[in-house]
């Protein structure tokens, strides 16, 4: 996988987005989905996530997000950057979530009462992480 050179592509079920090798901050607002609105803010520092003028997701630094589905109670993405990022996603308020980065069980988070779950994933340049996250 790579770099979404489109900044933002949807697919039947799920969206990609996301340009970690960008210089400079690009941005493209009103992305339609499934009924929703989108904008998407990319480049090397960051990249984030609106849907309908709220937060969704937001990386430091920058990456590439691939096949990102939020459906009921399950979020699951592919993750690529260039280093190790910090990942902000917004989801229920004050709610445990099962959390696996890589394959690997990262256990249970909570988030916190703005709904906010912070995660940490390392990274390798053009080498794709899984992350799942289950309500519990």
């Amino acid at each position: 996988m790579s770099v979404v050179e489109q900044l933002i592509v949807k697919d039947e079920n799920t969206l990609s987005f996301g340009n970690y090798k960008l210089d400079t901050k690009t941005k493209l607002k009103d992305f339609e989905f499934k009924g929703d609105l989108y904008k998407i803010k990319t480049f090397y520092e960051i990249t984030k996530l609106e849907k309908n003028g709220l937060f969704v997701y937001e990386s430091v630094p920058g990456t590439a997000v691939h096949n990102f589905d939020a459906a009921g109670d399950r979020v699951s993405f592919e993750v690529e950057g260039k280093s190790d990022a910090q990942i902000t996603l917004e989801l229920e308020e004050s709610t445990e979530y099962d959390v696996t980065i890589g394959n690997q069980d990262a256990g249970v988070m909570r988030t916190n009462l703005g709904g906010k779950l912070i995660l940490s994933v390392e990274l390798e340049e053009d080498k794709p992480l899984k992350v799942v996250i289950v309500k519990k």
